[in-house]
């Protein structure tokens, strides 16, 4: 009788799961996230370049001015062993044009941090001091690919993709592929993922290239982190419709490259919103990271934009729904040159310029707003149309009888705006450039904006 109940027990498990999986995907629930994710302002911080140094020492003593931006995630770029080959045919292709082999997403080693960045002693006191800051911190994982010299080849072969010769398969980018089928090296990797949480006290993790290796995965891993740390964050590089069932909780925001056209940015939103699971369509909010900003004649946003079109966008980022992600920098308006290979430091003495300062003050009042303003982080955002489609953003965050309002000007010409559906007034929180009110339209000089509260 007893067995029989168990039969009957694992059918019942089996077909609920069957029905579940039936159910479309906009219509299931997403994970609870941690409120410290959810909620949080990031920060991606980019070792080679965050300090002449390079180093997590050094890193560690810049962090009192993170903190004062309003930072409350510090994502850390990766800090395991690179490879160091020479063969530049298993180069990135913007790798190549340098002649260093020690790229951070190439790894040799995935238990040891590279002496460029200095001992696991120094990793241990940089999240020390993240957390005594009041900060997380993100560990940036690289599972997808490895270097050609990575110690996995030589010492686990089989955790490797190989071609039907037995060579090794390159994936993009021409790194050597793991093989994800192989129950072993998922082993080997979840145990890897808890040893830097146990050992380091990291608080999650930005994974790489999410959406190539597997989901189930990752939702793995998130089961067996949780036993370690409860509340461990979740971060995909990656837009994968299904991450945030259980997995992750949040994805890439490969949204608003150019940030020009506000209609366009609007329908994005609507669409990526529509296709994902309720409360399932968590983004992080950014225009630069590691990845866009490079030294291959790119800018940064504030030299090829112009300090204020920067900071109207921030404003938009800021008070939409995700969370916003600041880059090595960015709170001070640098416009040093970035690269991934080359000790190229952001220029600390542009935070005391008057443009530096007004961008650091722009960032800590934001971070402000964010943290005070119930709606910027439990509202739902309700788009509000208005007469200038195209060149003005207008969204309302509402939360219970609670409302913030948003308008922005993405556009470098003056603009007189109305909007629909919007009569009472608003307290102003933030603005410049901005005249009026929703009852008789607004007035915008060019990347002006106002925040409000009702």
């Amino acid at each position: 009788m007893k067995k029989g109940f168990g039969v009957l027990a694992m059918m019942v498990t089996v077909c609920a799961a069957l029905a579940t999986d039936k159910v479309p995907l906009s219509q299931r629930e997403a994970r609870v996230s941690p409120a410290w994710m959810t909620d949080g302002v990031m920060y991606q911080l980019w070792l080679r370049g965050f300090t002449p140094e390079g180093t997590l020492k050094a890193a560690a003593a810049r962090l009192p001015s993170v903190a004062g931006a309003g930072v409350t995630i510090v994502y850390l770029s990766p800090v395991c062993l690179m490879d160091d080959d020479m063969d530049k045919v298993h180069w990135a292709p913007r790798q190549r044009k340098t002649d260093n082999p020690r790229n951070p997403y190439r790894i040799k080693d995935y238990w040891e941090v590279d002496p460029e960045f200095g001992t696991k002693d120094d990793l241990r006191a940089f999240v020390k001091e993240a957390h005594r800051l009041g900060m997380r911190v993100l560990l940036d994982l690289v599972y997808l690919h490895c270097g050609p010299k990575a110690r996995i080849i030589s010492e686990q072969p089989d955790f490797m993709q190989r071609e039907k010769d037995g060579s090794l398969k390159y994936a993009q980018w021409g790194f050597p592929a793991i093989e994800f089928s192989n129950p072993a090296l998922r082993e080997y990797f979840w145990k890897n993922m808890e040893y830097w949480v146990r050992e380091f006290d990291v608080d999650g993790y930005r994974c790489d290239v999410a959406d190539g290796i597997p989901l189930d995965f990752w939702e793995t891993a998130r089961d067996r982190l949780e036993r370690i740390k409860p509340d461990v964050g979740m971060l995909a590089e990656g837009t994968r419709k299904a991450d945030q069932l259980k997995a992750f909780d949040l994805d890439y925001g490969w949204w608003g490259r150019k940030w020009e056209n506000a209609a366009e940015l609007r329908k994005s939103w609507e669409r990526m919103r529509a296709e994902r699971p309720r409360n399932g369509a968590k983004f992080t909010r950014f225009i630069e990271n590691h990845d866009l900003v490079q030294d291959e004649g790119t800018n940064r946003l504030d030299k090829a934009w112009g300090v204020p079109r920067v900071d109207a966008v921030l404003v938009a980022l800021f008070t939409l729904d995700g969370v916003p992600f600041l880059y090595n920098g960015q709170e001070f308006a640098d416009i040093s040159r970035n690269s991934l290979y080359a000790k190229w430091p952001i220029d600390w003495a542009a935070a005391e310029t008057p443009a530096g300062r007004a961008r650091y003050e722009l960032c800590r009042k934001l971070s402000a707003l964010r943290k005070a303003e119930k709606p910027l982080t439990k509202g739902e955002v309700v788009w509000l149309d208005n007469d200038a489609p195209e060149a003005v953003l207008s969204f309302r965050r509402v939360c219970g009888g609670e409302q913030i309002l948003t308008v922005v000007n993405l556009t470098g010409t003056p603009v007189k705006v109305s909007l629909k559906g919007v009569e009472a007034s608003y307290k102003p929180l933030l603005a410049r450039g901005t005249t009026g009110a929703p009852q008789e339209g607004y007035s915008l000089e060019p990347y002006g904006y106002f925040v409000g509260r009702k």
